[in-house]
């Protein structure tokens, strides 16, 4: 099932987003002080990319250099790219077909605006990789 939901989501709207992300993250990685931004970017293109199965959790090791992270993030791409998924769930929801990848888009938003301190895991054993 999740393969299927994965393909369909492929056409309609993960294509794009890779697209977006891998931009993002060509466009961090060219400063230095960039690149742990664009490797960030690059982490979230594949989980765009194929999301049904995966999930995010929070990496406890986290600490305040990921939250000062976030907020140069936030200021540079993440609204970028959280106002691409809102468009995309937008655009998915007004068929019915479409309602539950666009959900699926409404839930990448969080990500898509605070992404360090965050680890894809797969949604079978999210609390495996630790």
């Amino acid at each position: 099932m999740k393969t299927l939901l994965n393909l369909i989501w492929l056409v309609l709207s993960g294509f794009w987003l890779f697209l977006g992300y891998c931009l993002a993250g060509l466009i961090l990685c060219v400063t230095i002080i960039g690149i742990p931004f664009g490797i960030a970017s690059f982490r979230i293109a594949l989980y765009a990319l194929w999301p049904f199965g995966y999930t995010t959790v929070e990496r406890r090791d986290a600490g305040a250099p990921s939250c000062v992270g976030n907020v140069l993030w936030l200021v540079l791409a993440g609204w970028w790219l959280a106002l691409g998924h809102i468009v995309t769930g937008i655009a998915l929801c007004v068929t019915i077909i479409g309602i539950p990848f666009g959900i699926a888009n409404f839930k990448m938003i969080p990500i898509s605006l605070l992404p360090l301190g965050r680890e894809i895991v797969p949604t079978d054993a999210p609390f495996a990789a630790r």
